[in-house]
C-alpha cells in the first residue's frame, strides 16, 4: 500500500495561511490529547509531532516563506523539544499553537 505524503509541489499550491492553519491542526490534536484523560502516552501524541515535522519541512521547501526561514527553523526546533519531553506540557504547546498562528497574518485573522 503506497504512503499518502504530501509532496513540495501539492503543498506549495496552499496559501501561507492554510500551510500554517494545517500545522496548527495537529497542534491542536495534541493539545486535545493533553486535555483528555485518557491518552496522554507519547505513542498518542508524538505522531503529531512528526507530522508536525513533515509539514514544516515542507514549509521550508516552499519559496514563498524564504523570508519567515529563521522564524520557521526556530519553530522546528521549539517543536523538537516538545517531542522530547517526557511530560508534555500543555500551556507550553498552546503557546506554541499562538506562536505559530502568528507567524501569518492571514491565519491569525481566521482565528480571531
Amino acid at each position: 500500500m503506497a504512503e499518502n505524503r504530501l509532496t513540495i509541489e501539492r503543498w506549495s499550491t496552499f496559501t501561507k495561511g492554510q500551510q500554517i492553519l494545517m500545522i496548527g491542526t495537529e497542534l491542536e490534536r495534541v493539545n486535545q490529547r493533553l486535555m483528555s484523560k485518557s491518552d496522554k502516552t507519547s505513542e498518542s501524541i508524538n505522531p503529531c509531532y512528526e507530522r508536525i515535522f513533515e509539514l514544516v519541512d515542507l514549509t521550508l521547501e516552499d519559496k514563498k516563506w524564504n523570508n519567515k526561514f529563521k522564524e520557521l527553523l526556530r519553530f522546528r526546533e521549539v517543536v523538537g523539544e516538545l517531542y522530547m519531553q517526557k511530560e508534555k506540557d500543555l500551556e507550553l504547546n498552546i503557546l506554541t499553537y499562538n506562536t505559530l498562528v502568528a507567524m501569518n497574518s492571514q491565519s491569525y485573522n481566521i482565528l480571531h
